[in-house]
């Protein structure tokens, strides 16, 4: 009795098979050779030299020209007309491109004009036909591996060029500096000339700017030095519950660099007849992001993107203001690379 075939080895036989047919297809297809003269439906065209060196030509000024561009934006800083260069350089980039696909269409792609009737139904020699003449009256390119690659050089370098100013968006793995801060566990918020907060000193409806104790001028310019502390009844504050306790008695300090663009937020709206007006917020004066001190510092309006970071202070013995430890987010602009990090402790 002869043997039964295993399961699922019709179906195996069946797709090894297919894999091998296709192989065998893209193998043979990349090396048909020509047809002779009297098998041709299209006449075959005669070679361009000249042409197509200036195609491959056009092509490297193209990616030259687009380098250009990325060399000129990495150094902008250091040219005095660099917008001049930068246009320049991307405009000579797709002029030269443009002019190559030119060139490609005028000398190296033939035209052909094919007359004839429809046929009432299609047929497959006619088919096979229509397949011929498309296959024939490609484009007459002796150097067709040099004309991909340097079609592939251009719009390589096109595209980097394009995706260069990207770079100025903001930081992407490089984050250090949005998440290194100078505060730490029981430093003092100390105001401008270095004297000590307390608890008593901060009244409501007032804004205070405050700097951690013992840096110097130079280290009050850091990103994530400079404070906003405020006071807000008890009784106000709808702090999320992974920032209570952040506030000491009712007082808030909030990082004062906004979560937009990095403007600093030198505008606090304590409403005096409420609660008619709005509610107590922090408003940054570039592009009027408002946030809500109340509830951890949300955006309410505006383009931020962030909340604001809140640094959790508290009273010590003697009164005075004191840091729990760092911010509960980076402080600074929300670019993508910033709001893949936490701050760090």
């Amino acid at each position: 009795m002869p043997a039964l075939p295993a399961p699922g080895a019709e179906n195996v036989s069946r797709i090894r098979n297919a894999i091998v047919s296709a192989l065998v297809l893209l193998v043979g297809r990349g090396r048909r050779r020509p047809k002779p003269e009297d098998a041709r439906i299209v006449p075959a065209q005669p070679a361009h030299p000249a042409a197509e060196l200036a195609v491959l030509a056009l092509l490297g000024l193209s990616s030259l020209c687009a380098l250009g561009f990325i060399l000129v934006y990495a150094f902008a800083d250091s040219l005095s007309n660099a917008t001049q260069f930068l246009g320049a350089a991307l405009g000579l980039a797709l002029l030269f491109l443009a002019a190559a696909l030119i060139v490609v269409g005028l000398k190296l792609v033939p035209s052909e004009e094919v007359a004839g009737e429809y046929p009432p139904h299609e047929h497959p020699y006619e088919q096979q036909v229509i397949a011929e003449v498309l296959d024939e009256s490609g484009t007459r390119f002796t150097r067709s591996r040099f004309f991909k690659l340097g079609l592939l050089g251009a719009g390589g370098t096109l595209g980097l060029a394009i995706l260069a100013p990207a770079v100025s968006f903001g930081p992407l793995f490089r984050v250090g500096d949005f998440l290194r801060t100078p505060w730490r566990r029981g430093r003092r918020l100390v105001d401008e000339h270095g004297e000590p907060y307390k608890a008593s000193d901060i009244a409501e409806k007032n804004f205070y700017l405050a700097f951690p104790e013992g840096v110097n001028d130079e280290g009050k310019e850091e990103m994530a030095a400079s404070l906003v502390v405020i006071r807000l009844k008890p009784d106000q504050l709808r702090l999320p519950s992974h920032l209570k306790g952040y506030d000491a008695h009712g007082i808030l300090a909030y990082s004062r660099i906004c979560t937009h663009a990095g403007c600093a937020i030198t505008l606090y709206r304590a409403p005096l007849f409420q609660p008619d007006e709005p509610k107590p917020a922090l408003v940054c004066p570039c592009h009027y992001s408002t946030f809500d001190p109340a509830a951890g510092g949300t955006v309410t309006f505006g383009p931020a993107g962030r909340d604001l970071p809140l640094l959790p202070v508290y009273e010590d013995s003697s009164g005075h203001l004191r840091a729990k430890g760092n911010f509960d987010g980076p402080v600074g602009p929300s670019w993508w690379g910033v709001r893949l990090w936490k701050a760090q402790p």
